[in-house]
């Protein structure tokens, strides 16, 4: 398959990272671009060849990879699936029986939304205002929390919000009054055992990720007494239920050495450099600068700041290779993140050709 001048494939294939500003950030998506010096960007099997995910680190709330042979506007996709469309359970409604604390209950309410939930959305379906809260949609969790008088100010920490696996406990007061002595009173619930409909469960109880948020401080004489419901929601309703920390991205550095930079400038070099990108290796005719580390750079241009180094180094990102890094909340694991975000976005796609066709 013929190639393009060295010129223009460093054109199509890199940004250009000079002194004031980034050059030739542009991607080429028009099949035919480069029709006219027999070269064909537009091939689905040059595509499957160069793609590829390599997975650099891996923990419990946070994954780092490489994905490469992909344009960037896919890569903002998934960027964004993640922050905004991939579903999590959060606390909705807050129905607060007692608060003597100095924090207001919507205050407080707000801080509740904002604790993670360890709990797989995708055992639960969505919950709209007109269907009624059972086990397939929410989740209720339980807080009594007190201080008594004589005892020292304490924190209420999330470890205290105990899941209530029968639903609410709490009754509907004016059905209640309405309704005869006969009737069994009604909650807020209409849950069935969750050992029945859940049993996985049991052996997994639901619990808030991070035990000792700070949800309330409270004094001598005060008390927080509620229930908080979680339902299924996503992150472009409201922030709460972004599965993410954060989802980012960067293209992959490439520094390249233009001439040889020897002796006390190879020193000069490794000293201004804050992301110790350079090193210096020894060779027979003295000291020599090397860039062993490009992954490392941050693009702060430190090295070419001064006059004349742009022509002894040249900064440069491939368009086509992107690092990726995704902190999870702790809903889910980073990984399984990603995968449904790669799902919705496949979904997307398919709706899409659907109506098309």
């Amino acid at each position: 398959m013929p190639k393009l001048p060295e010129h223009l494939e460093l054109k199509r294939t890199r940004v250009s990272c000079k002194l004031d500003a980034p050059n030739d950030t542009e991607s080429v998506l028009y099949s035919g671009a480069y029709a006219s010096m027999g070269v064909d960007n537009s091939s689905l099997e040059s595509f499957f060849k160069e793609f590829n995910v390599v997975v650099n680190r891996l923990s419990e709330d946070d994954i780092e990879f490489d994905m490469i042979g992909i344009d960037a506007a896919l890569a903002n996709a998934f960027r964004r699936i993640l922050i905004s469309e991939v579903p999590t359970m959060a606390f909705e409604k807050v129905f607060i029986a007692k608060n003597t604390s100095v924090v207001q209950d919507e205050v407080l309410a707000h801080r509740l939304g904002l604790i993670p939930l360890r709990v797989d959305p995708r055992m639960f379906s969505y919950k709209s205002e007109k269907d009624e809260p059972n086990e397939k949609n929410t989740i209720v969790f339980g807080l009594h929390a007190q201080c008594n008088r004589g005892e020292p100010r304490r924190s209420v920490k999330s470890e205290e919000l105990k899941w209530l696996p029968n639903g609410s406990m709490f009754l509907l007061e004016i059905e209640n009054k309405v309704s005869s002595s006969t009737t069994t009173p009604r909650t807020y619930t209409n849950f069935k055992s969750s050992q029945e409909t859940q049993p996985e469960l049991s052996e997994n109880p639901i619990h808030p990720k991070h035990p000792d948020i700070t949800i309330a401080r409270i004094g001598p004489g005060q008390e927080i007494e509620l229930e908080a419901h979680a339902v299924k929601g996503v992150g472009k309703e409201h922030a709460k239920w972004s599965p993410v920390a954060t989802a980012w991205y960067r293209m992959l550095p490439e520094v390249v050495l233009l001439q040889d930079i020897c002796d006390e400038e190879a020193e000069k070099l490794v000293a201004k450099c804050p992301a110790n990108v350079f090193d210096i290796e020894d060779t027979p005719t003295g000291k020599k600068a090397t860039a062993p580390r490009p992954r490392a750079c941050t693009l702060c241009r430190e090295c070419i700041r001064e006059e004349g180094w742009d022509e002894k180094i040249a900064l440069r990102r491939k368009k086509d290779h992107f690092i990726f890094t995704v902190e999870s909340t702790g809903a889910l694991p980073p990984e399984v993140l990603f995968t449904e975000a790669v799902k919705i976005l496949e979904d997307k796609c398919e709706r899409i050709i659907t109506e098309l066709s």
